[in-house]
C-alpha cells in the first residue's frame, strides 16, 4: 500500500500554516511535505512535527526571493546565492529530520544559451550532492510542465534521469510528479514501469489532471496507478500536492479525502463461487 504525505502548502488552505500539522495528523497522515520552511524558526516547525507524530519528507532547498522565480540552480551568475541558500536548507533539514531537498533549476531567460544553463545546473547539483552525502540526504530534481510554469528548464522525465546519470551521485534522484508527467508526456503506467526499477526515483507526487484537484478527479485512474506502484516495489513516499476541490472552505480538504480512505482498504482475491 502506498505511503502518502500531506503537502501542507496546498492542503488545508482554510487553516493557518502552523495549524495544518494537526489537521494532517487528525486525518491519518503520518508524513508531510511543504514548499518552503524559511518563514518560520526551525525549532517551531520541529515542535509541530514532534507534537503530532509527523515525519517531514521533503521541502524546497532554495528560498524564493522573487515570486516569479522557480529556482536559480541553472542560472549563471547566481552561484553564490544558490550555495548560501542550500547551506541554509541543510541547517533546516538537520533540525527537522528531513532527508530530501528539492533543488529547482529555474526558468530559462530569453535568448539564454541552454548548454550554459545545463552546465551550471549540473555543476550546482554536483556541489549540493557532495554536501548532502555527509548527512545522508537526497537531492531531488523535478520536471515541471511548461503550461503551469512557462520556460521552466526541466520538463521531461528522460531529461531528469539523464542529468542524474551525468552528475553520477547516489545522492541525486528524480522527484516524479505524476500530474506534471501526465500533462507533458502521458503514458504514466509505462513511465512508472520504466523509471521506478532504476532506483533513480526518490519521491512521487500526485494530483488530478487537468485541474490539480484530488486524485479521484480528472483523466487519470490513480487507483490503478497505485497498484502499479505497489507491484514495482516502490517503498518511498507519495506527496499529495493538489488544490482541494472545495478550496478554502472550512473542512474542505478533509471532506475530499475519500480517495485516501479507499486506497487504505485491504483488497482480497475473489474466492469464486461458494460450493455446497
Amino acid at each position: 500500500m502506498p505511503r502518502f504525505a500531506a503537502n501542507l502548502t496546498m492542503l488545508y488552505p482554510d487553516r493557518p500554516f502552523l495549524d495544518r500539522f494537526a489537521c494532517a495528523a487528525r486525518d491519518g497522515f503520518t508524513a508531510v511535505e511543504f514548499f518552503f520552511p524559511y518563514a518560520y524558526p526551525a525549532a517551531e516547525l520541529a515542535a509541530r512535527l514532534c507534537d503530532h507524530g509527523l515525519q517531514l519528507v521533503f521541502f524546497n532547498a532554495t528560498p524564493r526571493t522573487d515570486p516569479a522565480e522557480r529556482g536559480i540552480a541553472c542560472l549563471p551568475g547566481r552561484g553564490h546565492e544558490f550555495r548560501d541558500g542550500f547551506l541554509r536548507a541543510l541547517d533546516y533539514a538537520e533540525a527537522l529530520g528531513c532527508a530530501r531537498l528539492h533543488v529547482m533549476p529555474g526558468r530559462m531567460p530569453a535568448d539564454a544559451d541552454r548548454r550554459r544553463l545545463h552546465a551550471t545546473y549540473v555543476e550546482n547539483l554536483a556541489w549540493a550532492c557532495g554536501l548532502a552525502a555527509h548527512g545522508r540526504r537526497t537531492v531531488l530534481i523535478e520536471p515541471i510542465n511548461p503550461r503551469d510554469v512557462p520556460d521552466f528548464f526541466l520538463t521531461r522525465q528522460d531529461q531528469a534521469h539523464a542529468i542524474v546519470q551525468e552528475v553520477g551521485s547516489p545522492c541525486l534522484k528524480v522527484q516524479m510528479d505524476l500530474y506534471h508527467c501526465q500533462i507533458v508526456e502521458g503514458d504514466l503506467a509505462a513511465k512508472l514501469r520504466e523509471h521506478l526499477p532504476t532506483g533513480r526515483v526518490g519521491h512521487l507526487q500526485i494530483a488530478g489532471v487537468p485541474d490539480r484537484h484530488e486524485p479521484d478527479s480528472g483523466e487519470v485512474n490513480f487507483a490503478y496507478l497505485f497498484d502499479v506502484i505497489d507491484s514495482l516495489g516502490y517503498d518511498g513516499w507519495i506527496g499529495c500536492e493538489y488544490h482541494p476541490r472545495q478550496g478554502d472552505a472550512p473542512g474542505g480538504t478533509s471532506a475530499g479525502l475519500g480517495w485516501l480512505h479507499r486506497s487504505r482498504r485491504p483488497t482480497y482475491p475473489d474466492p469464486g463461487p461458494v460450493r455446497g
